[in-house]
């Protein structure tokens, strides 16, 4: 099913019980030519949330390891250029036990390995809910990045940039740490933003940005200063997509241009036909196909990566 990005609003705010969408069959197949170019295609997950806990309310945090699963088996077949997941990959137990903790990580990350591609990650809060962002960042790995990188960025093909951020800080500067924070109080800090000016005035291609917290509003889901990074993305000129996780129920809005499309999460809902992950291309135009599978939604968005 190919939805408008009128019909995502309305689906996005319907009710837990509408039908999900199913995946729908992408080509692993297609060649690069002169006149066919094959486009970039990657695979986006978020909000695995993944421990050994008991079900609260509608998250089913043991059942991340096999939606998962489903995903990169998915994205195996489909043969994607890279698969990136967009935060809060594991979660905790009440109360919190720092070992327990960096076991889920580990088995959660033992799936995601299984990927025969690139893979990424992007920090939510609760990966540092009772570790450091070393801890978590040193047990995983973000292909061709530097050990302890929490924002970075890479090419692909040479012609499209993609830029990890990282909104995981308190307003004072502080990293969150061990669960030394509020979530309702992320920010890009000052470096970051610095960084990100630079990276962004370096690169001559098209760009498309990986964050956890949403960046397209204003309120306890959204980075504090996202209207700061949203300007500052806006003057680039190059970024024309930012793909977002936190908000479990997922949303869409375009901002100056830009396409926010917030996934919604793995961990709502029970069963396989719960899960929530999607592939994104991008096509020779600069247009963007957005493939749903289960309950993520899919979405045409033409002229999305302009030249």
């Amino acid at each position: 099913m190919r939805i408008s990005r009128r019909m995502f609003l309305r689906s996005t705010a319907a009710s837990a019980g509408a039908t999900a969408l199913t995946c729908l069959s992408c080509s692993p197949d297609l060649q690069l030519s002169a006149s066919n170019p094959r486009p970039v295609r990657f695979g986006i997950i978020t909000d695995c949330h993944y421990a050994d806990a008991d079900p609260s309310g509608t998250r089913f945090y043991r059942e991340s390891l096999d939606k998962l699963s489903e995903c990169v088996d998915r994205m195996n077949i489909e043969r994607v250029d890279f698969l990136i997941e967009l935060g809060d990959f594991k979660d905790q137990n009440t109360p919190p036990v720092e070992s327990r903790t960096l076991s889920y990580l580990h088995e959660i990350e033992a799936v995601f390995r299984r990927f025969q591609g690139p893979r990424y990650h992007v920090l939510g809060n609760h990966d540092m809910d009772s570790l450091s962002k070393k801890q978590f960042l040193f047990e995983v790995e973000n292909t061709g990045i530097d050990a302890g990188r929490s924002y970075y960025s890479f090419d692909v093909f040479g012609t499209l940039h993609f830029v990890v951020l990282d909104a995981n800080y308190r307003a004072d500067g502080g990293d969150y740490d061990h669960g030394n924070f509020d979530w309702t109080d992320a920010n890009v800090p000052a470096h970051e933003l610095d960084w990100l000016k630079q990276d962004l005035a370096a690169t001559c291609g098209s760009a498309v940005v990986f964050v956890h917290q949403r960046l397209d509003g204003e309120g306890p889901l959204f980075a504090k200063n996202a209207s700061e990074v949203r300007r500052i993305l806006r003057e680039s000129g190059k970024v024309h997509a930012v793909f977002q996780g936190h908000h479990h129920e997922g949303g869409y809005s375009r901002i100056d241009g830009i396409h926010y499309y917030t996934l919604k999460a793995v961990v709502e809902g029970q069963g396989p036909d719960n899960n929530s992950y999607a592939i994104a291309e991008i096509h020779q135009d600069r247009s963007m196909t957005l493939t749903g599978c289960r309950k993520a939604v899919s979405m045409e968005l033409p002229g999305l990566l302009r030249g």
